[in-house]
């Protein structure tokens, strides 16, 4: 039998991949979308949250993931709010790209000074 530690783990990973899809779907949604209308934003949140009910939500502690998070629950409330379309393309594809450069910063580190480094080698 597997231990609950390894069962939570399963669990926490199929929340996150959920919260992943979910995300990149209204994203691609909104991208790759010409006439965007409030009932087919609408139509796309709640095909997209049947994925996402279907996992239970567990507490994540990680940064940006904790942000992914967030970056949902501000899409699902979008679809009941009375803001205009482009408005709330510009803000969820704003949020994407911050919390995808987050990402992406923690990964590639410039190393400032590169010849510096070695000096000490000589």
């Amino acid at each position: 039998m597997a231990s609950q530690k390894a069962i939570d783990n399963a669990q926490r990973l199929r929340y996150i991949r959920a919260l992943e899809r979910f995300h990149n779907s209204v994203v691609s949604y909104l991208l790759n979308t010409p006439e965007l209308t409030r009932t087919g934003y609408n139509k796309k949140i709640e095909n997209s949250l049947k994925v996402l009910k279907r996992v239970q939500e567990i507490s994540l502690y990680k940064g940006e993931l904790q942000d992914l998070q967030k970056l949902v629950t501000k899409m699902i409330g979008f679809k009941d709010s009375d803001k205009d379309m482009d408005d709330i393309k510009e803000e969820i594809l704003y949020s994407s790209n911050q919390l995808d450069k987050s990402k992406n910063a923690r990964r590639y580190k410039k190393d400032k000074h590169t010849q510096s480094k070695y000096e000490d080698w000589e």
